[in-house]
């Protein structure tokens, strides 16, 4: 089961990935988790991304494939992953086909107001990468993480400002790969507005009817 999580930033792919590769056992593959890892450790390659991190704009493809070619090939994808934030464009979507063959792409459906919402009130843990938001995922303690108890920040990517920037790159850059994967009939959309666990409900159901009809 190879899938990809589609959609804008802020709509819940990164938690509902994680839940998914669980109930599914496969792993969920964030890129993005990937590359902020490289930002945090102060590393050759997270001192370039973070310049286009910053900014709000799309990583260099060259740079995004040679990671995902790697994470990819390891022991625990054999039975199949969840791609969360990976293709962005059509390009990718190309090269990933030279990678690997994907059975289905979920589309994340949510308005602009409901994402910006999202994710200028989230808070990710800088010790272990968890998700937190305090309008609905409060951690138990304020500027704590529940999971390892590191300290909760705001990523620059967050505010408002630059997740309006964000949206203007996904509609130009992203948005063509829904008629891209449309075409190949692999493509399923989802509304994720509303409660996590409600979510990931419609999430997995419409996961399973797909590969139900497909039998």
């Amino acid at each position: 089961m190879r899938l990809v999580f589609l959609g804008p930033p802020g709509v819940g792919k990164g938690t509902h990935a994680e839940i998914a590769g669980k109930e599914f056992s496969i792993p969920a593959i964030s890129t993005g988790q990937i590359l902020r890892e490289e930002i945090e450790k102060g590393s050759e390659l997270g001192k370039m991304v973070s310049k286009y991190v910053e900014k709000g704009v799309l990583v260099p493809d060259e740079i995004v494939i040679e990671i995902l070619k790697k994470r990819i090939s390891q022991d625990d994808c054999k039975n199949g992953f969840i791609l969360d934030g990976f293709p962005r464009t059509l390009n990718q979507a190309k090269e990933l086909e030279t990678i690997t063959h994907i059975d289905l792409v979920v589309n994340f459906v949510a308005s602009h107001e409901t994402i910006i919402a999202r994710i200028s009130n989230r808070l990710t843990c800088r010790k272990c990468g968890a998700i937190y938001n305090t309008l609905f995922m409060k951690p138990k303690v304020d500027g704590i993480c529940d999971v390892c108890g590191g300290e909760l920040y705001r990523r620059p990517d967050q505010d408002p400002a630059v997740v309006k920037k964000r949206l203007e790159v996904y509609e130009k850059e992203t948005k063509p790969l829904i008629d891209y994967y449309k075409e190949k009939g692999i493509l399923i959309d989802v509304n994720v507005e509303g409660e996590k666990d409600e979510v990931s409900k419609r999430i997995r159901k419409a996961i399973l009817d797909f590969f139900e009809k497909r039998k």
